[in-house]
């Protein structure tokens, strides 16, 4: 759809000169009970496949493409991630809860999307059936007897008659499968990208039920049938909704509905209802409205969504969330999320109060509550929005304002990434968090709300804050590494599947992190990571020529350093090679002595090997320390120990993966730890000595967070977190019994320091 340090709390230390044990004895927050929790904004990235129990409509559930998966147990305003060893997030397949068992919930788990079922509402899952990998569309299970299942693959419809227990495919649908109605005697539908299929029998045979629609690009399908408690008998009703277009000017296409069983169709494109042909401005998201989702319920025929890609931004051209009361004769817009709008109905949330309107997106994943055709979830790349009185007002999900208008809790619908979590040195009640897609966000109360920066705020390069540096002298400055190409060093930039390039710098802050300056005279490329050198008490023991304040990476340019607090910039030599300057992290030792990491480089099967490596500045040029790993991603200076530095590393070809250990700086390294395929960074204890944390990213076995509390010997991991894709470790100087993690698409966790 959508910092500089693994240590901070040891760097933060180096700030303020003063103890490890100094600054945690003044420790005055203890960690909750409960464990690992959730902080930071929510919402802010693409989020999928939603569902409604018809038994219960305060359970629903969603999906994200970060990995995860989230419950609900009352309505929305509130969420859970599933944790992972249960289930995956899956972006491809509806789940669908039972129609009359209130805990049964029948989910595709992870990317690849086998079928799992949950008997207790979501907390745990086991794999079920015999269906293939790769669920498509929808999970369907027919209300008038739910022993009846329907699911869909990319290319084949399949069918159930034992709950799920045994799988069938169905003779006759081809195509990826987009949905299924059912209703009684034995009547089933299916619509695939390639047509519509009706059957008499329980779907064992079936027959094209097209009829005469303009097209076969089907986008969309629904229908209400008859309920068992219903004693007039009536006939099904069906809505479709294809691909529509302009001919001769004239719109042709969006919604149809069907009184025959899909023998024939009629266009309900009636009165209120968008027909563009004609783009209104120059954001329209196409010149011809388009209408991916329509839903309508058992309950009322007469009750009808139909969800619209906009053809300009102001009404009537919005992405409206249309509704017909009568069957599709006519529509009325039921969603004007944008604060600029008439009769806006949106709770407010960080974008609309941030830059002061709402960010129109296709409304392709949106889900309604069989019992109830008031109660609508929909779902883009950064909103969760719910209405439950048939679209008059309607709340997020995703976010909830604060007391404070402009501050915002977290509602545990975690669905981006971050890259790191700092605690600010002079006031620690102030905390910041660089993200990916919505950039960067600041707590005034510890962590308990937070405020997006809005368009008179932000950097120039709003998509992804990388890091961040502070004054240790002068309160509120501080200093940024900005971009708008996220992802790095991950394997969705390293593949080659996201562009590598693109704008970024340096920022400063003079008011804590309110309003940013980009400083001026250093490359436009992304900026990765930023460190405030400081000299260290002893005069003598800071390396000569080391006279910089201010050290930054750029990926693809090379290292760059300041002397007077950004003001002037050069570049510190060339690391890597000619071909390879993806340069992603800089940190300095205890003596001031700098080191940079460089990262992979990979054109298909062929991987650099003479450009990625750790560095070490010295005698006026970058020595490549560690030289045996093609995709390196991050590192830690042990700040006992200049000597004793870590790597964590991924997989080339199928080796290199572990965090790997240096104690004679870097002339031998080894591999202290290997749990999966993408290792990503370690940290130091600032409290416990010897207690060393590792993470992996994308490519975990299992658990993603590991403690040694012998310096690398033994290794015990952290199961009850329920995000697998860990970044980074961090310490709050107030807490001394909870870490921080940074996530590649689950925000921000604090929990316990140990397992």
């Amino acid at each position: 759809m959508r910092i500089r340090t693994l240590l901070f709390g040891a760097c933060l230390l180096a700030l303020l000169c003063i103890s490890p044990a100094d600054s945690f004895a003044k420790s005055k927050k203890k960690s909750e009970p409960s464990g690992w929790r959730s902080i930071g904004l929510s919402g802010g990235g693409a989020m999928f496949c939603p569902a409604i129990s018809p038994v219960d409509p305060k359970l629903m559930m969603v999906n994200c493409d970060m990995s995860a998966a989230y419950i609900s147990r009352d309505g929305g305003h509130n969420w859970e991630m599933i944790p992972a060893d249960q289930l995956g997030g899956n972006t491809r397949c509806r789940p669908a809860w039972h129609p009359s068992e209130r805990d049964t919930l029948f989910a595709a788990g992870e990317y690849y999307g086998r079928l799992k079922v949950s008997y207790d509402a979501g907390k745990t899952f086991e794999a079920i059936g015999n269906l293939p990998n790769g669920l498509r569309g929808e999970i369907h299970i027919c209300a008038a007897q739910p022993a009846l299942m329907f699911a869909g693959s990319q290319e084949d419809a399949w069918r159930s008659d034992n709950a799920g227990k045994l799988w069938k495919k169905c003779n006759g649908p081809t195509g990826e499968v987009i949905g299924f109605v059912s209703g009684a005697g034995g009547l089933v539908w299916v619509a695939t990208r390639k047509g519509i299929w009706r059957s008499n029998d329980d779907g064992k045979t079936w027959n094209s039920s097209v009829g005469d629609l303009p097209n076969s690009d089907l986008l969309s399908i629904a229908g209400s049938c008859q309920q068992k408690s219903e004693r007039k008998k009536r006939e099904p009703v069906l809505f479709c909704s294809v691909k529509a277009n302009s001919e001769a000017g004239k719109y042709v296409g969006g919604v149809y509905r069907s009184d025959d069983l899909g023998e024939s169709w009629t266009s309900v494109m009636g009165g209120g209802i968008n027909m563009d042909v004609k783009a209104a401005d120059k954001w329209a998201q196409g010149e011809v409205a388009q209408y991916p989702t329509v839903l309508c319920t058992d309950v009322n025929p007469d009750i009808v969504w139909a969800f619209n890609t906009n053809t300009g931004v102001l009404p009537p051209h919005h992405t409206a969330a249309y509704r017909s009361e009568d069957g599709g004769k006519t529509w009325h817009a039921t969603f004007y999320p944008d604060p600029r709008f008439k009769g806006y109905n949106l709770e407010p949330n960080y974008t609309t109060v941030g830059d002061g309107q709402y960010y129109q997106d296709a409304p392709e994943n949106v889900a309604i509550c069989p019992t109830n055709p008031d109660i609508v979830v929909q779902l883009d790349s950064g909103n969760c929005i719910i209405t439950e009185d048939g679209g008059k007002s309607w709340f997020n999900g995703h976010t909830r304002q604060a007391k404070d208008k402009d501050f915002f809790e977290n509602t545990g619908l975690v669905v981006t990434t971050t890259w790191h979590y700092y605690v600010d040195p002079h006031e620690p009640k102030r905390h910041y968090i660089c993200y990916t897609d919505i950039g960067f966000a600041r707590s005034l109360d510890a962590g308990e709300t937070w405020h997006w920066w809005s368009e008179k705020e932000k950097a120039p390069w709003r998509n992804t804050c990388y890091d961040l540096c502070f004054d240790a002298d002068k309160a509120g400055r501080m200093w940024g590494a900005f971009s708008n190409v996220h992802d790095i060093p991950n394997d969705n930039i390293i593949s080659g599947r996201h562009k590598g390039t693109g704008p970024g710098g340096v920022c400063y802050s003079e008011d804590f992190g309110e309003h940013w300056t980009p400083v001026k005279d250093l490359p436009l490329a992304p900026c990765t990571s930023i460190i405030r050198v400081q000299r260290p008490l002893d005069p003598n023991a800071r390396k000569p020529k080391m006279v910089w304040t201010l050290v930054a990476t750029f990926f693809g340019e090379g290292v760059y350093a300041s002397i007077d607090d950004g003001k002037t910039w050069q570049k510190l030599g060339e690391i890597g090679n000619s071909a390879n300057r993806r340069v992603y992290r800089v940190r300095a030792d205890s003596k001031g002595r700098l080191f940079a990491l460089v990262t992979a480089l990979r054109n298909g099967e062929d991987w650099d090997d003479t450009g990625p490596g750790l560095y070490c500045w010295d005698d006026d040029r970058w020595t490549r320390i560690c030289d045996s790993l093609r995709w390196p991603k991050d590192f830690a200076i042990d700040p006992d120990n200049d000597e004793h530095i870590l790597i964590g590393a991924a997989d080339t070809k199928g080796e290199g993966a572990g965090l790997w250990e240096t104690t004679d700086g870097g002339k031998k390294w080894t591999c202290i730890l290997r749990k999966g395929s993408q290792h990503f960074s370690a940290s130091f204890s600032p409290i416990h000595k010897g207690w060393i944390y590792a993470s992996l990213c994308e490519g975990s076995d299992g658990d993603a967070l590991w403690l040694s509390k012998d310096g690398g010997k033994k290794w015990e991991p952290f199961s009850k977190l329920p995000f697998r894709n860990i970044q980074r470790i961090e310490f709050d100087p107030q807490d001394e019994d909870e870490v921080i993690v940074t996530t590649f698409g689950g925000s921000i966790w604090r929990g316990p320091c140990q397992p």
